[in-house]
């Protein structure tokens, strides 16, 4: 068995690393904030994120059920004219295509 002092100095040492890594994005961040590029990113990321989570979903039920296309092509389009004329609100976009997906898959 490991001595005391070892055993004190390792977890001191990792609280020490642990401590460290949590704090490192908070002091870069100030210099960060007045960059172009990360403002840019802040911008589009989100955007980019949504598109590849709706391409992947989209593929995997279009792959699960090709014979309801009619309904995924439906619950896309009620999401992004929902997107469009609801202020571009993403909560209210994807509930309101998400309830019509259900609705059309459970109904037909």
């Amino acid at each position: 068995m490991p001595e005391l002092g070892y055993m004190i100095a390792a977890v001191a040492l990792s609280g020490l690393i642990t401590l460290l890594l949590r704090a490192l994005p908070f002091a870069i961040l100030k210099p960060l904030r007045k960059s172009k590029f990360v403002q840019k990113l802040g911008q589009w990321m989100p955007v980019g994120i949504l598109l590849i989570l709706a391409v992947v979903v989209l593929k995997g039920e279009i792959a699960a059920r090709p014979e309801r296309l009619w309904v995924v092509a439906v619950a896309t389009a009620v999401t992004i004219l929902v997107h469009l004329f609801a202020g571009r609100r993403a909560l209210v976009s994807i509930f309101a295509g998400t309830g019509v997906y259900v609705l059309l898959l459970n109904a037909f």
